[in-house]
């Protein structure tokens, strides 16, 4: 039987370039199988163990180390999904018989809320860039682009001018494995993005179809680091909260979508999600909403 790492060598080449996983996907899984691999060398008393010795068991006893150094469900269930993936490889690559991880349940997690901004607050947020410099611009034109697409942060320092169709209004993503979606976006958008490329000299129609869309100072690909740091800068200067950044807008444009009636299944194509359960927590994020719309249309909801 090959050596361990030989297989998560191998698992990961598989994640990263068939299943297209993101880079910090791939960080995720790096070191979740990395630790896992240090528990079973303790467990099993031999830093040369083979992956026949994982079962049921021993999974669980590592899970069950994990909750007693005070790690959360989030963490521990996210650690049992790798190595449910892990082992689903190696079973369906006949490295293993069985698999073993297949009816272990996952931790359950606490529900969180995803963090958004009212929609009266969006202007302040589009205004507060500098309106007389180039990254000011830029970063308008990103601040609208975000909100108007609801697209992922990994999405938007990918774009290059050939995945625009100025004409429809449309913007060519590639999301999570590397699907593709199309996304529509609105003449504020549009206008801060012609805007943008005006002042660096390009065109959106004309330009070098693999040029960045979004670049730093140096004339680079933004990176997302900068992008992060950028955006929760803004929107701390018209929100309040400590997880502010741009999923903030992601959430915002999802909540803001369904607040004015859009249909749930829609939304999930627009924000690229591979399942509507997903799309399903912006239902109940604004109960005072709902609140509303009932007093309004229920003959006794005065």
């Amino acid at each position: 039987m090959a050596n361990l790492n030989k297989h998560i060598t191998d698992f990961i080449l598989y994640a990263e370039q068939e299943k297209g996983y993101s880079v910090h996907t791939i960080t995720s899984y790096s070191n979740d199988l990395n630790r896992f691999d240090l528990f079973m060398k303790s467990y099993t008393n031999n830093p040369k163990w083979t992956v026949d010795k994982i079962d049921r068991q021993t999974i669980r006893h590592f899970l069950g180390k994990e909750f007693e150094e005070d790690f959360s469900s989030r963490t521990v269930a996210r650690r049992l999904a790798t190595i449910k993936s892990f082992c689903k490889y190696i079973h369906k690559n006949d490295v293993i018989k069985t698999n073993p991880s297949t009816n272990i349940k996952t931790p359950k997690t606490p529900k969180t809320l995803p963090v958004y901004i009212r929609e009266k607050s969006i202007e302040d947020l589009m205004n507060s860039p500098k309106a007389d410099t180039l990254i000011g611009i830029r970063d308008r034109a990103l601040l609208e682009l975000f909100y108007s697409t609801g697209m992922r942060l990994s999405e938007l320092v990918n774009l290059n001018l050939g995945d625009f169709n100025s004409d429809q209004q449309c913007v060519r993503v590639f999301g999570k494995g590397k699907k593709e979606r199309l996304i529509p976006y609105g003449n504020r958008a549009k206008i801060s993005i012609d805007n943008y490329m005006l002042k660096r000299g390009i065109s959106i129609k004309t330009g070098d179809a693999k040029e960045p869309c979004f670049i730093n100072s140096k004339g680079m690909r933004i990176s997302t680091r900068t992008v992060q740091r950028r955006v929760s800068m803004y929107l701390q200067q018209i929100a309040e909260g400590s997880s502010l950044g741009p999923h903030t807008l992601r959430h915002s444009f999802a909540t803001h979508m369904l607040e004015r009636g859009a249909d749930i299944r829609a939304l999930k194509d627009f924000l690229g999600h591979s399942s509507l359960s997903s799309t399903q927590v912006y239902t109940h994020i604004q109960p005072e909403k709902m609140k509303e719309i009932y007093k309004q249309a229920h003959p006794h909801g005065e």
